[in-house]
């Protein structure tokens, strides 16, 4: 068992700056694969980046060059830095989490999870 909690949501401007975290209690040695997701309303869920437990971070195309995902695996906590900040950045963002080992721990697809934070709003005003 996983639990999600983040954190770091908020209403910021155009252009600025947030952090989330995203704490994940339960098995130390897991999760596996990490990520965020976002939801804008009327909108679909899309992913905006994932990290293995020692891997490298991929990224959606919409914030390549903004965000910047990275983990600390001995807080066991899952950061997301984003800059110029744009308002279709406008959603609540979700932290997810695999326990098992995956083949693509990618954005592009949430096949991979099995545990799902609460959310986190950030709003962007032009």
């Amino acid at each position: 068992q996983v639990q999600l909690v983040e954190s770091g949501g908020s209403s910021v401007q155009a252009g600025g700056s947030l952090r989330l975290s995203c704490a994940a209690s339960g098995d130390p040695y897991r999760p596996f694969c990490m990520g965020w997701f976002r939801q804008a309303p009327g909108k679909k869920r899309e992913g905006v980046a994932a990290i293995e437990r020692y891997g490298t971070p991929t990224y959606a195309d919409s914030v390549k060059g903004r965000f910047a995902l990275s983990r600390d695996n001995a807080k066991n906590t899952l950061y997301l830095q984003m800059d110029g900040l744009k308002p279709e950045d406008n959603a609540m963002y979700y932290c997810a989490a695999s326990t098992y080992s995956v083949t693509y721990c990618t954005p592009t697809t949430d096949n991979w999870v099995n545990y799902w934070g609460q959310g986190t709003q950030v709003t962007v005003s032009s």
